[in-house]
């Protein structure tokens, strides 16, 4: 196993699968028995989940909210997907933990660093709800954040494409996929990977990142055993 301690980071649209919004729970169990093989094999894997299924912050203030409101009603969106995500893996019989970065402690502990590693060494899965606590910060800083505070040794952002590519694989079938990439390179051709405060938190603290798709059944083993999958982000 390359990877004993993950952090695990999904977007919130990961968990509507073929709906239009919401959560898809075929979609939670798929994952959940992802994140099982994992931790049957002995890695430990902590989760941040987006809520953009539910609500996205900047996408109210573009519509006149206010920003800092919305993006407090996102964090709650968080913690909904984090509570469903829980939910389907002590399904499959996983042992988890939910913090949240707000105190609320009728549905999550909050947020306690030795708390969390405590827990991550002892077999459960750790999610992460309500991004940092703060408004104007995404959910990707959140993963990175938290990442670097458990000393997780690499960021896995599990998305619906097969990795980085020069141009979106979507909308151009010409588009070319990198199977590596140093950090200074993803900034000189301006590719989107994380948002560029995330993005640089993890280059400061020498953070590996690797974008996969998620939705490939077997693919998170494959990357946690350090097989060539997805998009390496290096130094």
């Amino acid at each position: 196993m390359k990877y004993k301690r993950i952090l695990l980071k999904l977007s919130g649209e990961a968990l509507m699968g073929n709906r239009q919004y919401g959560i898809d729970n075929d979609r939670l169990v798929e994952y959940a028995v992802e994140i099982k093989q994992a931790i049957d094999a002995g890695c430990q894997v902590a989760i941040v989940i987006g809520g953009g299924n539910i609500f996205r912050g900047l996408a109210g203030a573009a519509k006149g909210m206010d920003r800092v409101q919305g993006d407090y009603m996102g964090m709650l969106a968080t913690v909904i997907n984090g509570m469903a995500l829980q939910g389907a893996l002590e399904d499959a019989g996983i042992y988890t933990r939910l913090q949240s970065a707000i105190e609320m402690d009728k549905v999550a502990e909050p947020f306690i660093k030795r708390k969390a590693t405590r827990h991550l060494e002892k077999g459960r899965v750790v999610i992460f709800g309500a991004g940092t606590g703060n408004p104007y910060f995404t959910t990707d800083t959140a993963a990175t954040l938290r990442a670097i505070e458990i000393g997780a040794d690499v960021i896995l952002k599990g998305t619906r494409v097969d990795g980085i590519y020069d141009s979106d694989p979507e909308k151009n079938a010409d588009a070319v996929k990198f199977n590596s990439l140093s950090f200074d390179e993803v900034y000189k051709k301006n590719l989107k990977v994380m948002d560029m405060t995330a993005f640089t938190l993890s280059h400061e603290n020498n953070l590996p990142i690797i974008v996969f798709d998620m939705n490939k059944k077997g693919n998170l083993m494959k990357v946690i055993n350090g097989e060539t999958v997805g998009t390496l982000v290096s130094i």
